[in-house]
């Protein structure tokens, strides 16, 4: 089968990018992404040359660019991970995340019922959902929860999963969705929670945490969710909603913690700062369906995920020193303008 995978050198979609690749030599994948802040080529450096892989730089709310490689690439599979994801921008800049995040799904689809596929994977989030409140530890989200979003991100997730579950309905396209809780792992990028701690604690500088740090997320290993996303493409019924969860539900001061404990650094880094506009409280996810259904189950638990993660941060630091420095924006046009100039399509 050939894939596009669209956002395959953002932090979950580069992961999915290894996984995939090396764990299925006959199907062919093209890697698309427009590398805005947060997609990074060295992230998928170790692709390159690979004889079932390929990148392409392109905007998935572009129409005709869109149209134009799905009549060249005929795909068999879309797999969307490509949004603007982050909360905190999302408030500054509403409009950049439902061009993305909304336009750019529907440009997807349309180019799906247009030239015809097998399966059309959106990759979403737990944030569609809401937040629960922290005095209820026994209440979670499933598949049927009703949509109940807060910031300007999830809602324009929220509004793209339903114009997928719509073109199902209303073109017969073969779609699926995967609502994820927080993930954490290798390239991560370092303006979110986990691998900012790291890197921050790693020069000694103050780290910031919203509010009290009271608020719960509930971490998934990146492999974990890479594993399921790969099983809901293939054995997952059309039109469906899955949850992937890992029942490791942490408060964010819990995390930092855990972090500085294990980096040998004091808990007098921790520096609170005022919470952000509707910050949710709490998210926690029922993946009853999935591990039933198609028979998932998470490998990795927080304590056995976060001490691995933190391993690749300190192998691994010239990754997340590069974009520190902002020189992986520079990798692009270090690996294809020779490319690019002698007409070779990237």
């Amino acid at each position: 089968m050939k894939f596009i995978v669209t956002g395959g050198a953002g932090f979950i979609g580069g992961n999915f990018m290894h996984y995939m690749v090396n764990k299925y030599p006959e199907d062919q994948f093209i890697n698309l992404d427009l590398l805005t802040y947060a997609g990074n080529l060295e992230t998928v450096a170790p692709l390159e040359g690979k004889p079932n892989y390929r990148f392409v730089r392109g905007d998935i709310a572009d129409r005709k660019f869109i149209f134009d490689l799905f009549a060249r690439e005929k795909p068999d599979v879309v797999v969307n991970f490509a949004a603007e994801s982050h909360v905190d921008r999302s408030i500054t800049d509403p409009e950049a995340f439902v061009r993305t995040n909304v336009c750019g799904t529907t440009t997807l689809l349309d180019a799906c019922r247009t030239y015809g596929i097998k399966r059309y994977h959106q990759v979403s989030t737990d944030e569609v959902y809401g937040d629960l409140p922290l005095d209820r530890p026994d209440l979670f989200f499933t598949e049927t929860t009703p949509l109940h979003t807060s910031s300007p991100y999830s809602a324009s997730k929220a509004s793209a999963d339903l114009f997928v579950l719509a073109y199902h309905r209303t073109y017969g396209l073969p779609v699926s969705i995967s609502r994820c809780s927080n993930n954490y792992g290798p390239y991560h990028f370092p303006e979110k929670l986990i691998p900012l701690v790291i890197s921050r604690a790693l020069a000694d500088e103050k780290i910031p945490v919203y509010g009290t740090g009271a608020n719960v997320r509930d971490w998934l290993y990146v492999t974990d969710h890479c594993s399921a996303i790969d099983l809901v493409v293939r054995k997952g019924l059309e039109g469906e909603v899955y949850n992937i969860g890992g029942h490791n539900e942490r408060t964010n001061l819990d995390v930092v913690k855990t972090i500085l404990r294990s980096l040998n650094k004091p808990e007098s880094l921790i520096e609170f700062v005022k919470d952000r506009p509707g910050h949710d409280r709490r998210y926690a996810m029922d993946p009853t369906k999935i591990e039933t259904e198609l028979g998932w189950k998470p490998e990795y638990t927080f304590d056995t995920g976060i001490p691995k993660t933190i391993e690749w941060y300190l192998s691994n630091r010239e990754w997340w020193e590069h974009i520190v420095s902002g020189e992986y924006q520079k990798y692009f046009d270090k690996m294809y303008s020779k490319r690019l100039a002698e007409g070779e399509n990237a």
